[in-house]
């Protein structure tokens, strides 16, 4: 059961409470004749997504549209036929009511938005197969009470870049609160303002790249289906930009998630997708990673041949990059990543000598500490697989160093997973290494 986002955000627009929203409710009711003892917990249940029975969506729908001033018809209240696709999907405006209104809910740390459950089957795959095909939207300009300008597209800009820095840095437990934040009250009155069609472009754009960065700390933060939904966005607003490189650059984040979580078809198909409807407007560091992300998924489900085809092609595409080239948010794919990625492949296939040399490569090169504790996490893998115990020692001591001030659940997910390597080696050495990490895990994220 999905939460009911629309209704929660015409509440909002209303400035309706839920016992507000009852008290209404039960008075309209007893107009027609209905004895009616809705309350506040009445209304959880339906921003929950429970749909009530008989004639009461028709009073909420009719409730709602007399305090706003407009007709509201029951898709609009979230409470249409649920056998129906939903209107949401194609229309752009009720799309951005949805996107505001999960915003919201993760400010206020719902537990329905925040332990909203994993998204799978269809409905997972439902937003890549719009985000390839037609319709597209052909003028995605709105009427609002805000004039949007060049600069403040600009500013949304400057937030993603300053957040992405700040996530890299410490981790997206503590920079979450901080992107949520500034999409409810800095970029939703902008979305749902007035603006041509062409800077309606570009904010759609910039907008995405802010809740892209909403959903990369949303899975960090091990929210599984908060982070899809974050993703969805961005490909829905990606779509109405009209970038289909950056559509592109979601979808990545959809495969890496898809890999996290052991959906390894699912994260080769998500590429082919992405590699496929990007064209050539995908970037040369867009295309490495896809490649080198299919590459570890075929290694993970035993494709040994397709898992190095997918490294060649990588490695072709890493060939051709040029910094000065690419979009902002492709700044991941630095050097060394690739290097990293090919390590964990090959050693999934057993080809561990070439596995070892990538993974010392990737962890020689300069980059981000975040980054780095991924890659000194591979190497510690590599050199457990190859025997190495006491190498093994010394990445794990540099990894946990590399850590401090840190608060990623994905990275304290690649340090238990060197503990438990280390451990399984039962070797003397690890007895110091394994109890610094033990303190490291017992910290509170």
């Amino acid at each position: 059961m999905e939460p009911n986002t629309l209704l929660d955000a015409l509440l909002a627009e209303a400035g309706m409470s839920r016992l507000g929203l009852a008290v209404r409710v039960n008075q309209a009711g007893a107009r027609r004749g209905k004895a009616m003892r809705y309350d506040h917990s009445s209304v959880i249940r339906w921003l929950k997504g429970q749909r009530p029975r008989g004639i009461v969506p028709d009073i909420i729908a009719d409730v709602l549209s007399e305090r706003l001033g407009r007709r509201l018809t029951l898709d609009d209240i979230g409470m249409g036929n649920p056998t129906q696709p939903s209107p949401a999907a194609t229309s752009l405006d009720g799309f951005l009511q949805r996107t505001t209104a999960l915003w919201r809910g993760d400010q206020q740390m719902r537990g329905d938005v925040r332990q909203a459950p994993v998204i799978t089957g269809l409905p997972a795959v439902g937003p890549v197969w719009e985000w390839e095909n037609p319709p597209e939207d052909t003028d995605v300009s709105r009427q609002g009470s805000l004039r949007v300008r060049a600069t403040d597209v600009a500013c949304l800009r400057a937030a993603r870049s300053h957040y992405e820095r700040m996530y890299r840095k410490v981790g997206g437990v503590v920079t979450r609160s901080r992107v949520t934040a500034f999409l409810v009250s800095d970029t939703a009155p902008l979305i749902h303002g007035s603006y041509s069609d062409a800077i309606g472009r570009e904010l759609h754009r910039a907008t995405g790249g802010l809740v892209a960065i909403a959903g990369i700390c949303a899975y960090d933060s091990d929210t599984q289906g908060l982070a899809q939904r974050y993703f969805h966005q961005a490909l829905r607003l990606a779509k109405a930009s009209g970038d289909r490189a950056f559509g592109g650059y979601v979808i990545a984040l959809l495969v890496n998630q898809a890999l996290y979580m052991g959906d390894h078809r699912q994260a080769v198909a998500f590429a082919e997708a992405g590699l496929r409807t990007a064209g050539h407007a995908i970037s040369h560091a867009l295309a490495c990673d896809l490649h080198a992300m299919q590459a570890k998924a075929y290694s993970r489900m035993g494709d040994a041949a397709s898992s190095r085809r997918c490294m060649a092609l990588a490695e072709t595409a890493a060939g051709r990059i040029r910094a000065d080239e690419e979009p902002a948010e492709t700044g991941y794919v630095q050097p060394g990543l690739l290097e990293s990625n090919m390590a964990d492949a090959l050693m999934r296939i057993g080809d561990m000598g070439p596995a070892q040399v990538y993974a010392a490569e990737a962890v020689d090169v300069q980059t981000h500490a975040r980054g780095r504790v991924h890659r000194l996490a591979t190497l510690a893998d590599c050199q457990v697989k190859a025997g190495e115990v006491d190498r093994a020692v010394g990445t794990a001591e540099t990894m946990l160093k590399t850590m401090e001030g840190m608060e990623s659940r994905r990275l304290t997910d690649r340090l238990a997973k060197v503990r438990r390597s280390l451990t399984a080696t039962k070797s003397s050495s690890v007895h110091d290494v394994v109890e610094r990490i033990d303190d490291a895990l017992d910290l509170p994220l």
